[in-house]
């Protein structure tokens, strides 16, 4: 009797689809030797034999995906650069690869398994450490982004197998001893590319200020547009954002009145209502230069990332520019962010952010799936990007103190709602999908 692996390889399954959306183009390449059952709508499967790894061009029909996902082929292969150069044909720029493989770790017990005929015999695997395979795929155009473990108890038992498994990885998660591997890398291989851009402004009791940031909103070569959100002010921010869309008109500013309430709800409200490839969330107070958004910009135009977010903890702030209390509530949020997603950003709450408009669906998808809401916004759009495997960086700024009006944020409102919102996101980073 062999151990049945339709629980283990349908967590499998469901683990690869955070790192797509519906929008997305996905090729799913795996070993025919598998037991594997590929029955998803939203991707092409290509099933090959072990012998035919080293030669994928036969397969190339000139198609190109966003997503290229190899299961049980990878540590079998014995030519990785050539396996490599190959897939990444495969890919459309600035696309990604997931290659998910037996954990090293448990190659011992898995050789027990098939002495005891509890298992298929497979051709013996190669190990390899993580820095070696990055250093490999760097010279084929592939850049890692992170890498984790899932599944330590990969069996059903009428159930219970799925939540005892979750707990060990939970429990475990630092150990990175799940018995499948998934390490996402990045084909960066794009020329410059132009993209149209929306600048979101949220805007509350901001009337003195919005001229000036208005004026100070660089021109692009490609076609931009303002949105202003105007939240319920004690001053005439909304006439005031109405007259400068009829006095700046080559801006193209939109004025929306805000239903809602806070800097998150501004910003979601206004979402589906971008028309640029590019979005960016820019504060009304002035804080960060607006002529810094050529640079946010030119990050991701030159396909060097997927999500930047400013950081204001580079250069010296401007007194008064950032409140103590605010201060160290940075620190404590950096750390739990880091805890949570396992890469290090300096300053998450900075208002400063710019994405990907198409990739908009992970962020709802995230969301859906939350309990708790988050109560800034910022961390929705971090936590999103990181899960399904964006690539992010930071861009440093210079953060400068208001010169209208008084700062309206309160990082410590909804702390508990704020710490409950942080654990189940560290669960779901650290336990299969």
């Amino acid at each position: 009797m062999k151990i049945n692996s339709k629980t283990f390889y349908q967590n499998h399954i469901n683990e690869i689809s955070r790192y797509y959306s519906i929008n997305d183009s996905v090729l799913h390449v795996v070993n025919s030797e598998s037991n594997i059952q590929v029955l998803d709508e939203f991707y092409d499967t290509l099933k090959i034999d072990i012998s035919s790894q080293n030669n994928l061009m036969e397969f190339y029909d000139d198609k190109k995906y966003d997503l290229v996902v190899i299961t049980d082929l990878f540590e079998l292969s014995d030519d990785i650069y050539l396996f490599l150069k190959d897939i990444s044909k495969f890919i459309n720029s600035n696309g990604k690869l997931l290659i998910t493989a037996i954990n090293p770790k448990w190659n011992n017990f898995i050789k027990v398994f098939e002495v005891l005929k509890l298992k298929n015999s497979t051709k013996k695997r190669n190990y390899i450490p993580p820095k070696k395979i990055n250093n490999i795929a760097k010279s084929t155009g592939f850049e890692m982004i992170h890498k984790n473990t899932r599944q330590i108890f990969p069996f059903s038992i009428f159930g219970l197998g799925s939540f005892i498994n979750k707990i060990f990885e939970f429990l475990l998660s630092l150990l990175n001893i799940g018995i499948k591997t998934y390490t996402l890398f990045r084909f960066e291989n794009s020329p410059k590319k132009e993209m149209s851009k929306s600048i979101i402004i949220p805007a509350k009791n901001e009337e003195g200020n919005l001229e000036e940031l208005v004026k100070r909103i660089p021109s692009f070569k490609c076609q931009s547009e303002v949105l202003i959100v105007c939240g319920k002010s004690k001053d005439k921010t909304l006439e005031k954002s109405h007259k400068l869309g009829k006095q700046f008109t080559e801006k193209n500013i939109s004025v929306f009145e805000q239903k809602s309430k806070g800097k998150a709800g501004a910003v979601y409200e206004v979402l589906n209502n971008c028309n640029g490839e590019l979005i960016a969330i820019l504060d009304a107070d002035i804080s960060v230069d607006p002529e810094t958004l050529n640079d946010f910009f030119e990050i991701i135009e030159n396909g060097y990332a997927d999500f930047v977010n400013g950081t204001r903890l580079i250069y010296g702030k401007e007194k008064n520019a950032m409140r103590f209390l605010n201060s160290i509530g940075n620190l404590f949020f950096q750390f739990l962010i880091s805890l949570v997603i396992k890469q290090k950003l300096t300053d998450s709450l900075c208002g400063t952010k710019i994405f990907k408009k198409e990739n908009l669906d992970l962020l709802y998808d995230w969301q859906k799936t939350n309990i708790v809401n988050d109560p800034f916004g910022d961390f929705d759009l971090i936590f999103s990007a990181a899960y399904s495997g964006q690539k992010i960086l930071e861009y440093p700024v210079h953060y400068r103190s208001r010169k209208y009006g008084s700062t309206q944020i309160s990082r410590f409102k909804d702390g508990w709602k704020l710490l409950s919102y942080f654990l189940i996101s560290l669960y779901k980073f650290n336990v299969s999908k």
